[in-house]
């Protein structure tokens, strides 16, 4: 299968940026402020390095041991993200393929799934997993997406929003490609202790989950449903911020 790679003009965040969330204070110490320090063409050069070296070989691993390779599939499994009716959908940051395989499993049959990853090493990584010629893969940067606007009816983006220093710059492009009444199932990092752990290892961001939906709403991506892995994710509020979310029409 072949790979195409989709070489991007640099572009550098708005100067005004949102707001900074009222953080606890062990939390502050523990999160990765790097997204802080770096101009984002740096802080994206970094995160490729991560993941196309030995951490992200261990990616598939480590969603594994947390368990959120098995508890993403029950999205899936129990129509909580209901993938039938979507034709065209788009797999955002694809990693080693942990949702890709999913997707594989529940979407419809005559669906066609694109995947895309900043890394190539994760590129490659997905194909030799997934050993599937239906996904077609690409390498490509969330903050200026290499597709026609209404281009997907269906979008999953899991864990790639963080690694970026300003939303707006993601859900912008999403929001474009996405189809009017288009849905779309984000899983991002929370500003809580489990957050700043995440945020360490992986050098991201979090997110607070009213801000997020603010600006998800000013982009013209309107939350349908909050979305929890058990009935103990939901009383604990834990396993980060997922989300059904519809473009308006």
């Amino acid at each position: 299968m072949g790979i195409r790679i989709q070489e991007q003009p640099s572009q550098s965040p708005a100067d005004g940026s949102q707001p900074k969330s009222k953080k606890k204070v062990l939390n502050r110490i523990v999160e990765n402020r790097m997204i802080d320090k770096l101009s984002y063409e740096e802080y994206r050069d970094r995160v490729r390095e991560v993941y196309d070296g030995t951490q992200g070989s261990l990616l598939l691993t480590c969603s594994r041991l947390s368990l959120h390779m098995q508890l993403g599939e029950r999205l899936f499994r129990h129509r909580k993200f209901d993938l039938r009716g979507a034709k065209r959908i788009l797999d955002v940051g694809s990693g080693a393929g942990q949702i890709a395989s999913h997707l594989l499993k529940y979407a419809d049959r005559d669906a066609s799934i694109t995947c895309f990853d900043l890394s190539l090493a994760m590129v490659h990584r997905a194909i030799r997993r997934l050993r599937s010629n239906l996904p077609n893969f690409l390498v490509a940067d969330l903050s200026r997406l290499p597709f026609a606007d209404g281009s997907f009816d269906c979008v999953t983006c899991g864990y790639v929003l963080e690694h970026l220093p300003d939303p707006r710059l993601g859900l912008t492009e999403l929001a474009r490609v996405l189809m009017p009444g288009g849905r779309m199932l984000l899983l991002t990092t929370e500003d809580n202790f489990g957050g700043a752990l995440t945020s360490a290892l992986w050098r991201c961001r979090t997110y607070n989950r009213n801000e997020l939906q603010q600006v998800c709403h000013e982009v013209g991506l309107l939350w349908k449903q909050e979305l929890w892995f058990t009935a103990m994710h939901r009383f604990l509020r834990a396993g980060g911020i997922c989300v059904e979310i519809v473009k308006a029409s």
